[in-house]
């Protein structure tokens, strides 16, 4: 009898085992990940007062001066044919480009120059790409972008700024208030000239040309192998042809999207 006992219960303790075995264990639970929001951008638009004058637009040219060498073709057209124009440098361009640096400041009455920051990064305060570009990533930085961009112009005998254009002309929102807060107006524009430098000659040339009253148009001045920069200083002797009024931010009224400027 123990015998028969001892068998059955060794023969249910190799069942149970065979069964552990066989049973597949039960999920381990996994906390959710929750991904932080992407930042919210916005590309401000920016105007300025119009003429209101039939066949007399008023028109305010910007040029972005991020990194590189001057664009001479561009510079040269402005500088002969007298339009004035708003700059926006970077403290790298700055370092390399001090015989431009000396054309803009031989011709105050055509030049303002702006403030384009220091190493060319996006003004944004959280961590994320823009045109694979790595913005500021947090308040403290894009101080350091705005206020390193300041002080190489200062440096360089250029007049304190009071304008701001960021890297890619993207921000968020609360770095906008941040810059805001730093006393300057900030850049948009509403007419893309150059697409960034990369479009060609024909197209750029008619993207600036398409420019009515009102209308502030960005392009490049620092890619002087790029087809773009042929395009930019042809559509400019055709607008002043045109009778097109050119005039820098400083001269006149505007109005930004996005508390840019209000």
């Amino acid at each position: 009898m123990n015998r028969i006992l001892i068998a059955s219960a060794f023969l249910l303790a190799c069942i149970s085992a065979v069964c552990a075995a066989e049973t597949p264990p039960l999920p381990v639970a996994v906390a959710p990940v929750i991904k932080a929001p992407a930042a919210k951008l916005v590309e401000p638009r920016l105007f300025i007062a119009r003429s209101n004058i039939p066949g007399h637009a008023r028109i305010a040219l910007t040029f972005d001066a991020c990194m590189g060498q001057a664009d001479e073709r561009i510079l040269s057209t402005l500088v002969r044919e007298r339009i004035p124009a708003t700059i926006f440098v970077t403290a790298r361009w700055l370092k390399r480009n001090p015989a431009a640096l000396a054309v803009f400041l031989q011709n105050p009455e055509l030049f303002e120059l702006e403030n384009h920051g220091e190493n060319h990064i996006p003004a944004v305060d959280t961590p994320t790409l823009v045109y694979g570009i790595a913005s500021a990533g947090s308040p403290q930085a894009v101080r350091q972008e705005v206020e390193g961009g300041a002080a190489a112009m200062l440096a360089s005998g250029i007049p304190a700024p009071h304008w701001f254009r960021g890297s890619t002309a993207k921000y968020d929102l609360s770095a906008i208030g941040e810059v805001r807060a730093m006393g300057y107006r900030i850049a948009g524009y509403s007419v893309n000239g150059d697409g960034g430098s990369l479009l060609g000659a024909a197209i750029t040339e008619k993207r600036i040309a398409s420019a009515k009253d009102g209308d502030v148009v960005i392009s490049h001045i620092n890619q002087p192998t790029h087809a773009a920069g042929e395009g930019v200083a042809k559509a400019l002797v055709d607008l002043k042809a045109e009778g097109t009024e050119f005039v820098r931010l400083q001269d006149v009224k505007d109005m930004g999207d996005d508390q840019t400027t209000e």
